[in-house]
């Protein structure tokens, strides 16, 4: 097993919107040759959610557009960001996207979760959901 094969049973549980997961799921379909760890890791995710409407979604769970703040456990630094779909990343805006592999671990997660994660060089990292406030409707 490498590090970025860990057990989605020791994943906690997620919940996805339903037209979020077939826009991030094209997204990771498109992404198979250029970036193909990290399309596996986000369709291991979408495969593992619970998908519902947008009117279904725990209020405290992150969808797109929510505005996370979470805590990287190993170093303690506390991050806040918005998570959007790759054309509408802007890292010096705090936009970062779904197909990056932190934003991939934040998809679906709920305020006060955790998940071990890897980051870009393979290293797992736990990230700690501290607040999530998802936009308006």
């Amino acid at each position: 097993m490498t590090k970025t094969d860990i057990p989605p049973s020791t994943r906690p549980p997620l919940h996805i919107i339903d037209s979020e997961y077939d826009a991030i799921a094209g997204i990771a379909m498109r992404a198979e040759h250029s970036q193909p760890e990290l399309a596996r890791l986000l369709m291991a995710e979408l495969d593992r959610a619970e998908i519902c409407d947008a009117a279904s979604l725990p209020p405290d769970t992150a969808a797109m557009h929510s505005r996370i703040s979470f805590i990287d456990e190993g170093s303690g630094a506390s991050r806040t960001v918005e998570l959007v779909y790759p054309q509408e990343a802007d890292i010096e805006a705090g936009k970062i996207s779904i197909l990056t592999h932190v934003g991939a671990g934040l998809i679906g997660m709920r305020a006060g979760s955790s998940i071990l994660w890897p980051d870009r060089d393979g290293r797992e990292r736990r990230l700690k959901i501290v607040r999530i406030e998802r936009p308006a409707p």
